[in-house]
């Protein structure tokens, strides 16, 4: 992993059972190939975040799946439809993981990479609100 790792995250994942562990570290380490930069922490008192310039994503360990949360206002392109809900959140979608099931690593990584890039263009909401103005 490129980045510093939190010790609470670590803590977060080590109490889910082994798959959802390991989808957790996948996610975790994708983040951390997207950029280098990213930062983790805790929010909301227990859930992961990595940020960069804004909130890039979240994890959040469910009964049967793992959501990945992404702060990308719906901005982030998404051609292999791996994003599996938030479609009309203004805030952020999510791609749930499930136990046994494959993920195309490349295209979640490439949508980290989008969202960060977003934010280095100071973020989605500023975004949007240039696009409204015909910037």
């Amino acid at each position: 992993m490129a980045g510093e790792p939190d010790t609470r995250v670590d803590d977060y994942i080590a109490k889910l059972p082994p798959w959802q562990q390991a989808i957790c570290r996948s996610v975790r380490r994708l983040v951390h190939e997207a950029d280098p930069e990213v930062q983790e922490t805790i929010k909301r008192t227990r859930q992961p975040y990595f940020v960069l310039d804004g909130n890039v994503c979240a994890l959040l360990a469910a009964k049967d799946h793992v959501n990945v949360f992404l702060y990308d206002g719906g901005l982030a392109p998404d051609p292999h439809g791996i994003i599996t809900g938030g479609a009309t959140n203004s805030t952020g979608r999510t791609v749930a993981l499930h136990e046994g099931g494959p993920f195309d690593e490349d295209a979640l990584r490439e949508i980290f990479r989008a969202i960060i890039a977003d934010n280095r263009d100071g973020g989605w909401r500023s975004i949007k609100k240039r696009a409204s103005l015909g910037e």
